[in-house]
């Protein structure tokens, strides 16, 4: 897969993602656009089919969710945050996030999520927004991670296992000096203690149904 200034670690084809998917921007960031799926069932029953497996997890690459928006949001009204800096996207999913902050002058983004078809869903979006510099990698969970300046996590605290996952990751990211900012549509398991608002936007959940009050959360 040849993209403007994106790396991946693995292939799926493009060409799957195009024909399955279209092209929308964002409610709270126009922006933006995504390759995004009306059906993610559907999505997800094609993977499987057309794609020889669908993996383990939905299609989340797919949709523009509640948390990404509102840290996506956050960034291009505040570029100081990201500008010049080097940037981690966790569990970036489409990548919206990771392009929000190169809009943002960002110097450098790495997008890490554990999906292969997100590898490229986030390399197409980048393509179509024009943006370079994002490198791609899978999880980064297990180890002491990428050495950035900030840490972006959208939508990471949707189960328990995942939230336990994630905090201690964060907690260490922020006690190395990085600014650590996530967006959170009020997820249960998401511990509000030790977290300060930065942020608050109602965003349309990634289905188009309800309004999501969803904040922007800041280690202090």
């Amino acid at each position: 897969m040849s993209t403007v200034g994106v790396s991946a670690p693995d292939r799926v084809p493009p060409s799957f993602l195009q024909a399955h998917t279209r092209v929308a921007r964002p409610t709270l960031i126009p922006e933006v656009q995504l390759h995004v799926a009306d059906d993610v069932v559907a999505l997800w029953e094609a993977m499987e089919t057309e794609a020889g497996g669908a993996g383990q997890d939905p299609p989340f690459w797919a949709a523009a969710w509640p948390g990404g928006q509102a840290l996506a949001r956050h960034v291009l009204d505040s570029p100081e945050l990201v500008a010049g800096r080097r940037v981690l996207d966790l569990g970036a999913g489409s990548g919206l996030v990771a392009v929000a902050a190169l809009k943002a002058g960002a110097a450098h983004v790495i997008a890490s999520d554990v999906d292969p078809y997100s590898h490229t869903a986030i390399a197409l979006n980048a393509e179509l927004n024009g943006v370079r510099g994002i490198e791609v990698v899978g999880d980064v969970l297990g180890e002491d991670g990428p050495d950035v300046d900030v840490v972006l996590a959208g939508d990471v605290c949707y189960d328990r296992d995942m939230t336990a996952r994630v905090l201690p990751y964060l907690g260490a990211h922020w006690l190395r000096g990085a600014t650590v900012l996530l967006g959170d549509p009020g997820r249960a398991y998401l511990p509000r203690e030790g977290l300060l608002p930065a942020a608050v936007h109602d965003v349309p959940d990634a289905d188009g149904g309800e309004v999501r009050r969803t904040t922007v959360w800041r280690l202090p």
